[in-house]
């Protein structure tokens, strides 16, 4: 899988790191960070939860 943040929609309000924190992370500059663009299947609940709690629909997986 493969994960894009499309960072115009992005709010960097970290809902996605605490659903995902090895795949995302919001740091101390307020801007959101993907840590892992191509997790590994065993993390697509995880990734999938962080992309579904975005409130602006910013994250999309592919594969």
């Amino acid at each position: 899988m493969k994960i894009s943040v499309n960072y115009d929609l992005c709010e960097s309000n970290a809902l996605c790191m605490a659903a995902a924190p090895e795949v995302f992370e919001v740091r101390d500059d307020d801007f959101l960070y993907v840590l892992d663009e191509n997790p590994p299947e065993a993390m697509r609940d995880q990734v999938e939860n962080a992309a579904r709690a975005c409130p602006k629909a910013a994250i999309t997986i592919e594969g």
